[in-house]
Formats: C-alpha cells, structure tokens, sequence
C-alpha cells in the first residue's frame, strides 16, 4: 500500500520582500491522492469541450441556420470557436488570480462553470444561444493553466513527468470520451423512441442529455475539490506585499535576497523576469499554440466530416457511430499515457518525442481521404486504427510542451505562465475549428477539382500546420532552460 508522502517546507526564494515556500515530498512514493485530485478535475473541465463535436452537425441542421447542407460546417466552426475565444480573453487573469490567491479557488469555479453552462448550452433553442453559452463557459472555466503548475508543484522533480502526463491524459481522455458521451446520449428520442418520448423533455431538447450527465459529473468533481490541497504557499503576514502577477508580466528586472547567506545560491538568485523576455517559455508555448491550432481544427473537421454525407466526401456516420470511434481511442490512449509515454520521455527525451509524433502524424493524416472510400468492416477498422494512433501522437507532443513550459519558470510564476500559455492556445483554438469548419465546407463544394479534390485539401492543409510545428521544434526557435 501506497504510503502518502510528507511534505516539508523548502526556502524557495525572495519574490519582492517575501518569501515562497515549496512544499516538496519528503517520502519516497507517489501520492495516488493527488494523481486522483489531478485526474478527476481535468477529465470533468475536458468532457464538455468536445462534447459536442458528434452532434454539431445536427444542431446546427435543426436550428436552421444553414441555407445549404454544404454550409452546415461553416455554422458549426463558429459553435466549436466560442468556447475558446471566450477562454483567451480570460486565461491570463484566471492565472494572476490563481498567484494571489491559490490554485484551489480558480479550479473550483472552472467546475461550477461547467455545472451551469454546459447545462444551458444542452438547452439552446437557437444558433446564438449556443454561441452565448459556449462563450461563457469558456471565460469562466480557466483552470488548465492552474491545474498544470499545481501539478508541476505537488510532486518531486522526478515525479514532474508523471503528474504532468497525468493532466494531459487527463484532458486527452476527456477530449475523446467527451465526444463519446455526445455521440451515445444525443437525440435520444429518435434512437431510443421505446424509452424517450419525442414529447419529453430530452425529445423536446434532443441535444440535453449527454450535457446533462457531464453537469452531473462535474457537480460530484466540485464537491471533492472541497479536499484538494492547495500547493501556493506564502507567509501571511506579507501576503498583503506580495507583487502582482501582472508585473511579472510586464518588468524585466530581478529581486534577490543577498542577505541570506545560509541560502542556496539559486534561491539567491530568484528572479522575477518578464515572462515575455523569457524564450525558453516563450519559444515552448508558440510551439505549443501551433500543434494547438491543428488538433483543434482536426477535431473539429473528423466529427463534421465523419457525420457528413458520402456525396460530399464524408463518411455518412451517425452521432453513434463516431462517439463510438472515439471512445476506443480514449481507452487505448489511457493506456499509453500511462505506461508508455514516461518510458519514451527517458529515452528519446521531451523535444525528441514530441517531434517523432509529429513526423508520424503526417503520413497518418494522408491517408484519411482514402480510408473514405472503403466500406463495412475494413473502413471501421481502419478509421479505429487512425483515430487511435492520432490521438495518441497529439497527446504526446501536449505532455512534451507541458513539460518544457513548466521548467523555464519558478513556482512563483508558473500561474501566470501557465496563464499566458492559455491565452495564446485558446486564441489559437477559437481560429482551429472556425477555419476548419469553413475549410470542410469550401472543400465539400469542390469535390470536382483537378488538383486535390474534395476532403484531400482539407488534410493537406492540416498536414502544412503539422509540417510548420514540427520544424519550430529545432534549434535555434526552441530552446530549453
């Protein structure tokens, strides 16, 4: 049995006139508590992301928004987007908040959020209320960045990996399973007419359901983070002096404590730089908006493309069909996460495995359009496959990133840090399914063309975003702290 380490207050250094505490574990062991904490709280705040993508199709279809079945995906990009532009405009403040006050506030809110707009979002009655409510969700759900510097704080150097791989399978698995949940729940009078009625409240409100049991789910989350322990450690008597978050944003000077002698020298030497001015951080995190931007933009167009007709170039699944691709490939990327990837990071190192997934992802994206034409058993199977493989890579080259930027900043910059990271990727992220749900549909109106007809244009284009991120893995864009 697991013993539940201790933790002993470690000087950490001098951030203008007080001083930081990192607790650090002074037990050999892994804490499952808070691996389970971490694991809980990402998967919840994730489910509802891309909940929606297996029945956004059909939502947009019945809200009637579109004039051509063609410009269905256009609509639906915007849906996929809100919630991420909503996220941009308030990441970096979800991350001063989390310096001043604790990590432990900024998760709790980010699960009330989902308790009540995801809830709302089930319940939309129009294009615009879907809008709103994605918008809102995505401002007030800011936790990411928190729960990965808490994660990077709770354990011991060499458990960093782990726990840092915990948030991204975490938020891996719920980007899957999520969908999963969509796809199964969704229009539940129309699949279960024995059990729903078209005049009940889920026949009336087809999309209610599957947003209903993620509310469930976070509601239960939020009262266990009552027990989550806070790693954000300061003396209270100076806790009113502490500086803001926002300066470290914007000085480039450094505070030292020289009258420390008994000090080590590198908490002698805490700085308190711009976290612009930082490359390593910075570098990390343009990388990280890159692949950002391609997966968002691919999650978007496979469920949009996999639920569209087959004369356009799609697959003709159902809501059902695809929730149940990616739930296989959320139970295999579990298991890679979690035993796998921690062995790959010690052999090939961070950088060195983040762009092998990357290389592999492009031949792999290639081959999409031609799975398309196959039917039965043989497109099932090997769409399986694809899907799984994909997701596998994309997780692998986020734990990697996750990994850089918490090491080119101090603990007492990792909210704000992580923050910044947020902003950019979700700016990123609200342009990935816009752009990939106009892509889809430019691309479903060409199907004609002599030079990449169809849907081969669409993953040419992601493949060049592919490309672009895996050559910002190199020296002298990237570099390391």
């Amino acid at each position: 049995m697991t013993k539940r380490a201790r933790f002993e207050k470690v000087y950490y250094g001098n951030y203008s006139g007080c001083k930081v505490e990192q607790y650090k574990e002074s037990q050999c062991g892994i804490p499952i508590g808070d691996l389970f904490f971490i694991w809980i709280i990402v998967l919840s705040n994730s489910l509802p992301i891309s909940s929606l993508f297996p029945f956004l199709y059909f939502m947009i279809r019945d809200f009637n928004i579109a004039k051509r079945q063609e410009d269905i995906s256009f609509y639906g990009g915007f849906v996929g987007s809100s919630f991420m532009l909503g996220r941009a405009l308030t990441a970096v403040y979800w991350g001063i908040i989390a310096d001043r006050y604790g990590r432990k506030p900024v998760i709790i809110i980010g699960t009330i959020s989902v308790v009540i707009f995801n809830t709302l979002f089930g319940l939309s009655v129009n294009f615009w209320m879907a809008i709103v409510t994605r918008f809102l969700l995505g401002s007030l759900n800011g936790l990411l960045g928190p729960i990965k510097a808490y994660a990077s704080e709770v354990f011991r150097d060499e458990y960093q990996a782990l726990g840092v791989s915990t948030v991204s399978t975490a938020w891996g698995i719920g980007l899957i399973v999520g969908p999963a949940i969509g796809g199964y729940l969704a229009q539940p009078a129309e699949k279960h007419p024995n059990i729903f009625s078209k005049n009940s409240l889920f026949g009336r409100f087809p999309y209610f359901l599957p947003c209903l049991c993620i509310s469930l789910i976070a509601m239960g989350v939020t009262i266990v983070t009552i027990w989550l322990p806070e790693t954000l450690h300061k003396h209270n008597e100076n806790s009113g002096s502490t500086a803001d978050s926002e300066e470290v944003l914007q000085t480039a000077s450094y505070v030292s404590d020289t009258n420390k002698t008994n000090q080590k020298p590198e908490a002698e030497k805490t700085s308190k730089k711009s976290l612009l001015r930082n490359w390593p951080l910075m570098s990390s995190i343009l990388v990280y908006c890159v692949f950002s931007l391609h997966d968002m933009a691919y999650t978007e167009i496979f469920s949009l493309w996999a639920t569209s007709p087959r004369n356009l170039g799609g697959l003709s699944y159902t809501s059902e069909n695809v929730g149940q691709v990616l739930a296989i490939s959320g139970f295999s990327l579990l298991i890679f996460q979690s035993f796998l990837y921690p062995t790959m990071e010690r052999m090939f190192g961070v950088i060195m495995t983040s762009r092998i997934a990357g290389v592999l992802s492009i031949p792999l994206l290639t081959s999409y359009p031609y799975i398309a034409l196959l039917s039965g058993f043989s497109l099932s199977l090997l769409i399986n496959l694809a899907s799984l493989t994909k997701n596998v890579l994309a997780t692998s080259i986020m734990t990697g990133l996750f990994l850089l930027q918490n090491r080119a900043v101090d603990q007492h910059q990792r909210g704000a840090a992580n923050g910044l990271a947020m902003t950019l990727m979700s700016l990123f992220k609200a342009v990935g399914p816009a752009a990939g749900g106009a892509i889809l549909s430019w691309a479903q109106r060409r199907q004609d063309a002599s030079i990449l007809p169809g849907d081969q244009i669409v993953f040419f284009i992601l493949n060049v975003i592919e490309a672009v991120g895996v050559l910002m893995t190199f020296k002298p864009f990237l570099t390391t702290a």
